[in-house]
């Protein structure tokens, strides 16, 4: 079905790979389009529950594909409209999905990879991956991604790394907040994957669902009356839904609840 990812289930665990590694997983469209057909697919399966973004060779993602960079230096700004929308659909879509995800990362990732990066709800990534955001080396800038930049580092990381294109290790994208972990190699990677795993599928799908939902209108907003009104309301309505009610009867009843098999 795919040229350029792989898609499998594992366990209620959705995995799509890039699956590029000659081109370093380098973002052209056919992979564009195919990363966001492919969480989509992940996104409608009711047996998956958290979905994980890995790929496979040296490295985790490139950025910009070469070939299509090359092109895109002789087009016009309109029709660059397209390529970069795409792009943004992606990312889009992967920051809106509503099941939790989680960026598996070995191996460089630069530009557009920390886009990715940034769009998931956890990190986690090898000692020996490395960072860059390169786009003003080539004269132009990661707008299309520097929503979710500012979201993961904040504004005054994303002005020294934007402006310089300089690379940093995962120990100092441990420390400005780009990933929530790191590990030795791709064992431990694994191990550690597995384990935070492991948490997500013992709380409710529906509630993990609304947290997304909650942190994207609430992030960022005064807390005035509108904002306070906005979580009773929202807290609410899911004290009061099926998996709510389950929740709390199942810890009132000391027993699991029915969403862990």
């Amino acid at each position: 079905m795919y040229q350029s990812i792989i898609t499998e289930v594992d366990n209620s665990v959705g995995i799509l790979t890039l699956n590029k590694a000659e081109r370093h997983n380098a973002l052209d469209e056919r992979l564009i389009d195919e990363i966001t057909s492919g969480l989509l697919d992940l996104e409608s399966n009711s047996e998956v529950r958290i979905v994980v973004l890995s790929s496979t060779g040296r490295s985790f993602c490139a950025g910009a594909d070469l070939n299509s960079m090359r092109r895109s230096a002789t087009q016009t700004a309109q029709e660059n409209l397209g390529d970069t929308r795409s792009l943004a659909r992606l990312l889009s879509t992967l920051n809106e999905l509503s099941k939790p995800t989680i960026a598996r990362i070995q191996g460089p990732a630069y530009g557009g990879g920390l886009g990715l990066i940034a769009a998931c709800d956890i990190a986690v990534a090898c000692y020996d991956a490395v960072f860059a955001l390169t786009e003003v080396k080539l004269g132009i800038l990661p707008a299309v991604i520097s929503p979710y930049i500012l979201a993961a580092i904040g504004e005054r990381y994303s002005r020294r790394y934007m402006l310089s294109a300089e690379r940093f290790s995962a120990a100092e994208a441990y420390r400005i907040g780009l990933v929530h972990e790191i590990v030795p190699g791709e064992e431990q990677l694994d191990e550690a994957i597995g384990e935070i795993v492991d948490s997500l599928l013992k709380n409710g799908p529906n509630a993990q669902a609304e947290c997304k939902a909650l942190i994207r209108v609430i992030s960022g907003q005064p807390i005035d009356e509108s904002t306070i009104e906005e979580t009773v309301q929202r807290l609410a309505r899911v004290h009061a839904s099926p998996e709510g009610s389950e929740g709390l009867a199942a810890f009132v009843e000391k027993r699991k609840p029915n969403w862990i098999r």
